[in-house]
């Protein structure tokens, strides 16, 4: 990656989307639109129960329409969004305990399954890379694991027990179906299954004693290439981790994920969301209503790469920043949704 130079870059809000009229949790770009002439796709979930899908108007426009709004089927607030890899089904998890999966039917999105187990809220759902399983995590301190079948069915092949608080986030590594979940006990925990066999079970707990968080653990994500996680928390701080990649890919799902640095000093409230752009740039979204972009930097420390802040965009929102999504294609346009109600369109510039 090219070294970005802090003063070359900045952020620019090229559109503002208003319609849901409560916070607004998660975020979501489809990873099937946004490139090869097909306009970019984004949903987006809120407290008033329901998710919106925007759309671009052209590929080479800024402007989103609201495409359609999702509704009457969680009957509580909308936490988490994701599409499948293909970007054929959305799946939404709710505070009423359900996660649903929604196809889109010519200009209409109806919900085709169900899923239901947890006991109570559902924080989190994540696809694994091939589609072929979705994990959803909860209140409930469990993580589930379900198989994709044909004719819309899912299949709870695993419920994963042995985080001791309330689960924030699931999320599948971007290659091998290794899946990683974050949580109130301030752990992140690493689970694979034995090869064939859908015995799932915990092969690594980043916690405090090995270089982890000593608060909540918000959310995480990749870096394209699968070999280093980002991870943020209510202790004010970023940690990057990485992994011997070749042995993770060769199958080995023990394969183990060490501290690399922390960059702390840098947020002085709760960071709640974090996303590793197809470039290389990490974007955070905090409780100080700001984001924050960090990239490697070109001088190296003694125990590993060291990470530098770009750039800084106050009053990003008027309140709490949710979530903060790069598009999945790499045309640098940043989503950010916020307790103020709105999401914000942002472009990655050079000046």
């Amino acid at each position: 990656m090219t070294l970005l130079e802090e003063e070359s870059l900045k952020l620019t809000e090229v559109q503002r989307l208003e319609g849901h009229t409560d916070r607004v949790w998660g975020l979501a770009w489809n990873p099937a639109t946004g490139a090869d002439g097909v306009p970019a796709v984004l949903a987006s979930c809120s407290g008033d129960k329901t998710i919106r899908i925007w759309q671009q108007r052209s590929p080479s426009s800024t402007s989103f329409d609201c495409k359609a709004v999702l509704e009457d089927t969680h009957s509580r607030t909308v936490r988490s969004c994701a599409w499948s890899p293909s970007g054929k089904q959305l799946a939404t998890a709710s505070f009423d305990a359900t996660t649903a999966i929604w196809e889109q039917n010519g200009s209409d999105f109806e919900c085709v399954s169900t899923l239901e187990g947890h006991e109570n809220e559902v924080k989190s759902v994540s696809w694994n890379a091939s589609g072929s399983l979705l994990a959803t995590c909860s209140r409930d301190k469990c993580v589930w694991i379900w198989e994709v079948l044909p004719g819309n069915e899912y299949d709870c092949v695993s419920v994963l027990q042995g985080h001791t608080q309330d689960v924030k986030m699931v999320q599948w590594h971007p290659t091998v179906d290794v899946l990683f979940s974050c949580s109130y006990d301030n752990t992140i925990k690493v689970w694979a299954d034995d090869g064939d066999s859908d015995d799932w079970h915990c092969v690594q707990t980043l916690g405090e004693s090995n270089s982890g968080h000593s608060s909540t653990v918000w959310a995480l994500s990749f870096n394209s290439t699968g070999d280093k996680m980002v991870t943020c928390s209510d202790d004010l701080t970023i940690k990057v981790w990485d992994v011997d990649i070749i042995s993770l890919q060769s199958g080995d799902g023990n394969a183990s994920w060490r501290h690399v640095c922390t960059m702390s000093g840098y947020h002085d409230r709760t960071i709640f969301s974090v996303h590793w752009s197809k470039e290389g740039i990490i974007a955070t979204g905090a409780a100080d209503d700001a984001i924050r972009l960090f990239a490697q930097s070109q001088d190296h420390s003694v125990d590993g790469a060291l990470y530098k802040l770009l750039l800084k965009k106050e009053k990003a929102h008027d309140m709490d920043i949710n979530s903060v999504q790069w598009s999945s294609t790499g045309n640098r346009l940043l989503a950010s949704a916020s307790d103020d109600g709105t999401i914000k369109i942002w472009k990655l510039e050079s000046f």
